[in-house]
């Protein structure tokens, strides 16, 4: 993987320190937070504006604007799953089940237990402050996708944004999959009653696959020597069974009551997350995508600042008993992994080079006779043709509306999407 060398300029990462700050002030402030923040998030978005007529890429984001579209479909889709599948292990075993069974032992919460006992008040306090969440760092990508404009990122910021999507998308599949494999108890008992309005008492398949066998002892021998549910389990209780045409085999995996309405769809906007426990963390893998793409990128030590904040939230999340310990260091090297698996999106390797190759195989001849005869300027042209060859063709003239319309439409796009992210993601 080829990693960019730190810009001359650490604009973005004042950039960045500021909006985390100014978003701080939320908690110290709300008056000047009020003020600071529009006046912050109007001034980089006119920035970003004022130097869209000098941007030199518009090509290139064009040809990256369909596989950046399809990565945000995929991702929408995945997200889609993953809200199916996180109704689904919350539905089948009944809010008796999460009331009732204790949390796991998790000796990362014991250690933070004892680090606040030995560690001076001031460190426990900046440790236990929501300095960053899960909305920060979607914006902190936003911010350094829209620094292409200044050079500060290497082009196309679309092939950027649709790698992080991408990758996203697949991070996210692999989450539903590994929490729907094996459902773990919540470190908060009391979740699943506050969120959910989900029958008591468990689904039919688990009254017979699982609550026989759940603590018995003999049960579980048995059954392992059986290889068969063998209890008798009676007769189910019935379910309320909505008619939602051709999703209606939804109804055994999400569990409606009549309370929740007859939409399908409405069932999984009302709850912002699962009651048990979801391995991996999805909020620690949005951090780390963030913190890999900034590192890649930008790099300098702003990257540095933005792995601290991800050490921050990983700890807050164990601290807080959203997740386990494991969620968090799974989704640590889960989401390195999977970013260094699609580097093939972006950025766009060796492109540039292997044009001048090309065109330099080409006057190879022509160059060697010209150094040969001492012909200088004519060295010096065929060089400045193998530049000009690794540059971007400049569209034509039949073109060159769509690329005044492209560049427009990408910018309110984009502004669009900040804004949907910002409001949708501000609680966490």
């Amino acid at each position: 993987m080829r990693w960019r060398t730190p810009p001359r300029s650490g604009g973005l990462g004042v950039a960045a320190m500021s909006y985390v700050a100014v978003d701080y002030l939320r908690h110290l402030s709300p008056t000047w937070h009020a003020r600071l923040q529009p006046a912050l998030w109007s001034m980089l978005a006119l920035i970003a504006i004022s130097r869209v007529p000098y941007y030199r890429h518009w090509s290139a984001e064009f040809r990256y604007a369909l596989p950046f579209v399809a990565s945000m479909v995929f991702m929408l889709l995945a997200l889609l799953f993953e809200a199916l599948s996180v109704r689904s292990v919350t539905a089948v075993l009944g809010l008796e089940w999460h009331r009732d069974t204790p949390p796991l032992p998790d000796t990362g919460q014991w250690l933070l237990l004892a680090s606040n006992e030995k560690l001076p008040q001031t460190i426990v306090d900046i440790l236990r402050a929501p300095i960053i969440g899960l909305h920060h760092f979607l914006m902190l990508f936003m911010m350094l996708a829209f620094s292409v404009l200044f050079d500060s990122v290497e082009a196309p910021g679309l092939g950027l944004g649709a790698r992080y999507m991408f990758t996203m998308a697949i991070g996210r599949l692999l989450r539903a999959i590994t929490f729907a494999s094996t459902i773990l108890p919540s470190a908060r008992p009391w979740c699943a009653y506050s969120r959910f309005r989900v029958p008591a008492y468990p689904h039919r398949w688990a009254q017979k696959y699982y609550v026989p066998y759940a603590s018995d002892a003999n049960a579980i021998r048995k059954i392992i020597n059986l290889d068969i549910a063998y209890a008798n389990t009676g007769s189910f209780l019935g379910e309320y069974r909505p008619d939602w045409g051709s999703m209606s085999f939804l109804i055994d995996f999400l569990r409606p009551t009549a309370s929740e309405g007859s939409s399908w769809y409405s069932l999984l906007k009302k709850a912002g997350g699962g009651c048990n426990d979801l391995m991996y963390s999805g909020h620690m893998l949005v951090a780390v995508l963030t913190a890999m793409a900034w590192t890649e990128a930008y790099g300098g030590l702003s990257s540095v600042f933005i792995w601290l904040l991800v050490m921050h939230s990983a700890q807050r999340e164990i601290r807080e008993r959203h997740h386990y310990s494991v969620d968090c260091i799974v989704a640590i090297y889960v989401g390195i992994l999977l970013w260094k698996m699609t580097g093939f999106i972006w950025p766009p390797k060796d492109a540039r080079r292997d044009r001048r190759l090309s065109k330099l195989e080409k006057i190879q001849s022509r160059l060697i006779q010209a150094a040969k005869d001492s012909d200088m300027d004519g060295v010096r042209e065929l060089l400045k043709e193998v530049e000009l060859s690794s540059q971007e063709k400049s569209p034509g003239r039949s073109s060159n509306w769509l690329m005044w319309v492209f560049p427009c439409a990408t910018i309110f796009s984009a502004l669009t999407i900040v804004l949907l992210a910002f409001t949708y993601t501000s609680d966490g």
